[in-house]
């Protein structure tokens, strides 16, 4: 096991593995002398302390004069750089008992970043907007990565000490606070974890041992060495760092990033190993804990259950719905985008999940992709917006920000009310008029300047003008946050109510087995209309995207009399329905029961 872990009240016992070091000692803040620690054969040190307690700050110290914190820290109050703070995590009085998770085709996630979603992006404050969730219609709240990571501002992918959350949000015990409180509120709580690579300040972990990879290199720097001599204590640091938010936050489940980037040749990859001592974990606890992956792949592997030859992963994020709702609502087809844009293959997007698979991708240059045929529609997350796909434009607009209200509700409708897991980025559900940046808060010019050149040849493959924000400039993040109470008036209320019919209508649909059912595409003189149909038995619904220049009659989409659920034209949500729908609208109907004769 990596990391201290207490025996009593006072007795605490550290691990760490450093087979760089025959010694490692443990510098307690405050005390002059350091306490040589005992070198193990497994290259681990190890110390048992009867004099510590809750809230005692230390180093390991190499040498003479090199003090590192603890790479499995659970606490570094005062950033990456600083010494690591003993904690107790297992005195919170859970008030969740009666919680046993969600059903993956229940879920309606809600991606978040802490340090935006509200104006002093913390937990505590994050806590107070539960209810705020509860009133939207979702049930799971997505966020982003908790590892300690360098600075007061970060996405969370520059990660480095894994076990701690970031000072800047507030300590463990209200990380454990805030998802005893979301769990009581019916609201599930998905992490997301980074295990592909480690980020570039704070990163001491060449002076314990072997972490990273020599054969290996990933988009953001070194692999970690899940495969290689003396792997095994580096693929137990991440695998304990799952189950430790699993059972000590009682986390409902893991988003893990870019797992196409995490290098294993392993007879058992380090992901099938998670998947089988997760599943075990649910088993003993009576819990439903979720793994989702995020893959561009198209590879149905990674949801294959173990036993069948898969990784035994839940569901992976669905990149192609994006592209093709992106392309085909903005025009723009430059990067990843080259592949995607006309009605046609959105249809079939929509229909599949995954567009083509195994045809060759002009993108990629080459054939990508295999049939997710036979898997289940709940194993794909949809979504119009993420942190990435607005982030990472220079100026952090987002999709209403491009094609203006009501062409987003839209495209919030295909995907809401699809046979797929929707979703929603924060700030979405009321058009919000921040935009989402990218920042960072690194304290080395050199990895500063090198991410402002980094984006700019990122902007430059899409062809994307202008400098965007610096992402080192406080403004950039202070831009990005949101001022919820938006949603309560003006058109951020009228978008809000959209979301909401939209997301409760999905509720009924889905109750009703009716969310797989084929999409149609109406050419019409100037322009296009969608139409979706979900009938089974006396149940009749229908919906109905205007995409044409002028208003459609009802009598040419043969909708019988009924009811209009939702209705939103003009940048206006309705209560009436229609007598012909308009240009730019989007119509959720509900038929009347037809009656014997």
């Amino acid at each position: 096991m990596h990391g201290p872990r207490f025996l009593d009240d006072h007795r605490v016992a550290f691990r760490v593995w450093a087979p760089y070091q025959s010694q490692v000692k443990l510098m307690v803040d405050g005390e002059n002398q350091a306490r040589p620690m005992q070198a193990q054969a497994d290259g681990f040190h190890e110390l048992i302390c009867d004099d510590l307690s809750p809230g005692a700050l230390y180093y390991f110290q190499m040498g003479d004069h090199q003090r590192f914190p603890d790479p499995a820290s659970r606490s570094q109050p005062q950033g990456v750089h600083g010494p690591s703070q003993l904690v107790r995590l297992d005195q919170h009085a859970w008030q969740d008992t009666g919680w046993h998770g969600l059903k993956l085709d229940e879920l309606v996630l809600y991606e978040c970043h802490l340090g935006t979603f509200t104006q002093a992006g913390t937990l505590g404050a994050a806590a107070e907007q539960l209810p705020y969730l509860k009133k939207l219609g979702v049930n799971a709240i997505e966020l982003l990565p908790m590892g300690a990571f360098p600075g007061r501002r970060n996405w969370g992918y520059d990660g480095v000490l894994l076990y701690a959350p970031p000072a800047c949000y507030g300590n463990p015990r209200d990380f454990q606070a805030f998802v005893d409180q979301a769990h009581q509120a019916g609201i599930a709580v998905i992490l997301d974890v980074v295990y592909n690579h480690l980020g570039p300040e704070g990163n001491y972990f060449d002076h314990f041992g072997p972490y990273f990879s020599s054969r290996f290199s990933t988009p953001w720097g070194k692999a970690l060495n899940f495969d290689g001599r003396d792997c095994d204590p580096v693929r137990a640091y991440f695998l304990e760092n799952a189950l430790y938010w699993l059972t000590e936050f009682h986390i409902d489940g893991l988003r893990l990033d870019a797992i196409d980037d995490i290098r294993d040749f392993s007879v058992t990859p380090l992901l099938e190993a998670l998947s089988e001592q997760v599943e075990e974990l649910a088993r003993e606890t009576g819990r439903r804990i979720l793994l989702i992956g995020e893959s561009s792949q198209n590879n149905p592997r990674w949801v294959t259950p173990r036993d069948r030859g898969g990784w035994g992963l839940n569901a992976l994020w669905d990149d192609d719905l994006h592209h093709a709702m992106h392309a085909h609502a903005t025009g723009e087809r430059a990067g990843y985008y080259a592949d995607f844009g006309s009605s046609a293959q959105l249809v079939e997007t929509l229909q599949n999940g995954i567009l083509a698979p195994g045809a060759y991708r002009h993108y990629r240059r080459r054939r990508h992709g295999r049939s997710f045929l036979g898997v289940a529609d709940k194993h794909q997350i949809v979504f119009l917006q993420n942190h990435d796909q607005i982030g990472n434009r220079p100026d952090g607009a987002r999709f209403h920000h491009l094609v203006g209200i009501d062409r987003t509700l839209q495209y919030a409708a295909l995907y809401l009310i699809s046979p797929f897991v929707p979703m929603l980025f924060m700030g979405e559900e009321y058009a919000a008029a921040q935009p989402f940046h990218f920042f960072i808060d690194y304290g080395d010019e050199r990895l500063i300047d090198a991410t402002r050149r980094g984006r700019k040849r990122e902007f430059k493959e899409f062809g994307w003008q202008g400098r965007g924000g610096d992402p080192q400039n406080p403004e950039t993040f202070k831009m990005s946050r949101l001022e919820l109470s938006d949603h309560e008036h003006g058109q951020g209320a009228q978008v809000f109510a959209a979301y909401q019919r939209l997301l409760a209508a999905r509720t009924t649909i889905r109750g009703l087995g009716l969310l797989k059912s084929p999409s149609q595409v109406n050419q019409h003189q100037n322009g296009t209309v969608f139409t979706r149909r979900f009938q089974k038995g006396a149940e009749n619904w229908c919906l109905v995207i205007n995409q044409s220049d002028t208003a459609v009659a009802h009598e040419t989409l043969t909708l019988v009399q009924g009811e209009a659920v939702f209705y939103w034209a003009g940048e206006t949500l309705h209560d009436t329905a229609p007598t012909d729908i308009a240009a730019g609208a989007t119509l959720l109907w509900r038929a009347k029961p037809q009656e014997n004769p």
